[in-house]
């Protein structure tokens, strides 16, 4: 029976306990999402349609399509029917800052996360790029060196730089994962080049950038994967300098 009009969607569902009536309703839309096999892009049925399956109000769907829609799980938009929506790093990337704002993590700690995933994204770029893609690395390392003291361009190479590696992997949760780090680049590689006050120092890192698209252009997964944690092991230090410094 449908529930009555003044039930609020926060309310627990008696027929699942330990669960809003909302979170209920999202897990009917994911599991019809999983159990017909839609793809990004299908569309799903209305709010009306689930309300009367699942016998809640469709305020109770409306919250819960807007909080799927929020988590990029589906797309609404006004005027049209909502469709499956894209994997999308910025869930991953909102998370990880509220976990830094709130001291639950450090930035070196996702800094060395990272790390670990880059290692083995040069890795797969250095298998399976195109040449495309490998003209791309290589144009965005020099884009990095052309840039000079501009810093905002510096940033913007950098963050380029890596999600085109990550993109070269073939692998698109690297991609999105990778994605996600760059609000915090944004923060964090201005600050790291700071710490480079010679010329000698901002040489080696244009280097290590250089020699990083240079191994996947290569083909060569070792030299790739040597060059990045290098560059990784550098730039960690760089954010310790920083951090001690202040």
């Amino acid at each position: 029976m449908p529930a009555s009009a003044g039930m609020t969607p926060e309310r627990e569902s008696p027929a699942h306990p330990g669960g809003s009536l909302v979170q209920h309703a999202m897990q009917a839309v994911r599991d019809h999402i999983r159990d017909n096999g839609l793809r990004v892009g299908d569309t799903l049925p209305g709010e009306g349609h689930f309300a009367d399956l699942l016998g809640v109000s469709r305020a109770v769907m409306r919250e819960a399509f807007g909080a799927l829609a929020a988590l990029r799980l589906i797309d609404v938009a006004n005027g049209r029917r909502a469709r499956v929506g894209a994997i999308d790093g910025t869930v991953i990337a909102a998370s990880l800052d509220h976990a830094v704002a709130t001291a639950q993590v450090s930035i070196i700690e996702i800094w060395d996360v990272r790390r670990t995933m880059e290692v083995r994204t040069a890795e797969l770029a250095a298998e399976n790029r195109t040449e495309e893609e490998a003209a791309l690395i290589v144009a965005l390392a020099e884009a990095i060196a052309d840039a000079g003291d501009d810093r905002a361009r510096v940033v913007a190479a950098d963050i380029a730089l890596h999600e085109a590696i990550a993109r070269a992997g073939h692998n698109p949760l690297f991609l999105q994962i990778i994605r996600s780090f760059a609000p915090m680049m944004q923060r964090v590689v201005p600050a790291a080049w700071r710490t480079r006050t010679t010329e000698d120092e901002r040489a080696d890192m244009i280097s290590r950038h250089r020699a990083l698209a240079r191994a996947i252009a290569d083909r060569d997964p070792q030299a790739a994967r040597a060059a990045m944690a290098s560059h990784f092991d550098r730039t960690i230090d760089d954010m310790l300098r920083l951090d001690q410094a202040r």
